[in-house]
């Protein structure tokens, strides 16, 4: 997994992706998403859902087949405490991780 958490990320703190100006959002988040597939990392951690909605769109614009988890995702994991209707977007390698199901538990 790679984390991205410094200023040369994406959109910038977070306005640049409710501008309206999508094709150079893209064309300036070409960059990052090129600096990810170096990486050859599966996933890419985002701890802003700013971040994680342009990383996301980035990956499929580009064809970076990698996925992109929220940071409380990954700490819900390690506890957990991640419901079943959390882990629609993960990939088939995350969704099953650590299953509690406390509605159920005895």
């Amino acid at each position: 997994m790679l984390s991205l958490m410094n200023r040369d990320s994406t959109s910038q703190f977070g306005g640049f992706l409710q501008s309206g100006f999508r094709d150079q959002r893209l064309a300036y988040g070409r960059v990052k998403d090129e600096q990810i597939k170096a990486t050859k990392a599966d996933y890419c951690v985002a701890a802003c859902h700013n971040c994680h909605a342009q990383i996301h769109e980035l990956s499929e614009h580009y064809g970076g087949h990698y996925g992109v988890v929220h940071l409380w995702t990954l700490i819900c994991l390690s506890l957990g405490v991640l419901g079943p209707n959390e882990r629609t977007y993960l990939g088939d390698d995350l969704k099953e991780v650590n299953v509690f199901h406390p509605e159920i538990a005895v």
